[in-house]
């Protein structure tokens, strides 16, 4: 029998989690329900994370943005639909976004498509530049972004290899 996790061991837990990493608001509560804490203690244990800065929705979605656009190469709707998932205010998520510089966005979308280019046998067909458009929309791409780049001569020619 598993033993009963009490609002002290879960407050040291979950300041542990957030030294290791940033979290958000929504991901503790989710750990709080796992360890069936009741929801007054669990509301305690988040205004304590609060005040005392171990967890702030804001930082987190800036640090997310961050990490994926520059890291993962993800692109901004992909992104916007993870914070989303995670429960982050749609005011945070637009805040974290105009900090995405754009030159280096549009670098990275021209990276991931090249990238698929050289993956695909096909790729300077009509099925084959149909597979691109889907890679760099499911990547998060905006479908104009993602059209304007496949259709870039420069791509083709080997300019961004």
């Amino acid at each position: 029998m598993k033993k009963q996790v009490t609002k002290a061991m879960a407050l040291d837990r979950l300041e542990a989690l957030c030294v290791s990493a940033e979290r958000c608001e929504s991901e503790l509560r989710q750990k709080l329900w796992t360890w069936r804490i009741s929801s007054t203690d669990a509301d305690a244990i988040m205004n304590h994370l609060r005040q005392n800065r171990f967890v702030n929705d804001e930082r987190f979605a800036r640090s997310f943005v961050r990490d994926k656009y520059r890291l993962s190469l993800w692109g901004k709707r992909k992104i916007v639909s993870a914070l989303m998932i995670k429960r982050i205010d749609s005011a945070y998520i637009r805040e974290a976004l105009n900090e995405i510089e754009e030159d280096i966005y549009i670098a990275n979308a021209r990276t991931v498509i090249a990238a698929k280019i050289r993956s695909l046998k096909d790729a300077d067909t009509y099925d084959g530049r149909t597979k691109l458009f889907r890679y760099a929309v499911s990547r998060g791409y905006e479908p104009s972004l993602a059209a304007s780049i496949i259709k870039d001569p420069d791509l083709w020619n080997g300019q961004d290899s």
